[in-house]
């Protein structure tokens, strides 16, 4: 699966999202970045199929089909679009997800997915206060429980702290079990994260190929 962003933007004169180009695919992650407040989540709805851009098209496998990629691409922790509320533990979050994907959703089953995860421990912590890579650890892992998820839009992962390399290898994971990934985050999670993969390089400690899927900074976000 490939999803296509081509010259998408959004707003008057392209002011809320600047004309934009990038694509994500099965099996692969890429990163696009995205600055202010407001344009991570809307690039993200774009991407999901959840928002029209004013102009430029969305494409899943060269087709104009929203619903299918609304479908088949979950919108992970977009701020005041898809993240938790702050204040619901991770058992409540888990619970409500796990209700949502078909699951059962009771206590014990909570507890034993959060013990299969690593996350026991913070259980009865509120979202808000948990580990910046356990929280899109829980959230991704949710996530592609939903039928028919095939790729994942993680907005602004960076704002929650942290080492940018910490979620990109989360985010390669994800990609490395087939699911298409796209990560929207700022400038300088995008450098730090092209610093790493460099260092990593040129120390022999990453196969070119790898690299080379991994595209740091495609977009054309201002």
């Amino acid at each position: 699966m490939r999803i296509d962003l081509q010259a998408v933007a959004k707003g008057r004169r392209a002011h809320v999202l600047p004309t934009t180009t990038v694509s994500y695919e099965s099996g692969r992650v890429t990163l696009a970045r995205a600055e202010t407040e407001q344009r991570p989540s809307v690039l993200g709805l774009i991407a999901a199929g959840r928002m029209r851009p004013e102009s430029g098209s969305v494409l899943i496998d060269g087709r104009t089909d929203a619903a299918a990629i609304r479908r088949r691409i979950a919108l992970v922790d977009a701020p005041s679009v898809s993240d938790p509320a702050p204040d619901i533990t991770v058992a409540g979050v888990t619970a409500e997800e796990l209700m949502f994907a078909g699951i059962p959703s009771h206590p014990i089953a909570v507890a034993n997915w959060l013990n299969d995860l690593g996350l026991s421990d913070v259980a009865r912590i509120p979202i808000s206060n948990v580990d910046p890579r356990d929280r899109l650890h829980l959230l991704t892992e949710l996530a592609i429980l939903r039928d028919g998820i095939e790729g994942l839009v993680l907005v602004s992962p960076d704002r929650h702290g942290g080492d940018p390399v910490e979620w990109w290898d989360l985010a390669r994971s994800l990609a490395d079990r087939g699911f298409a990934v796209l990560v929207i985050a700022g400038d300088a999670s995008a450098a730090a994260l092209a610093a790493n993969t460099m260092l990593a390089r040129m120390q022999g400690d990453e196969p070119d190929e790898s690299v080379e899927h991994d595209v740091i900074a495609e977009g054309g976000l201002a």
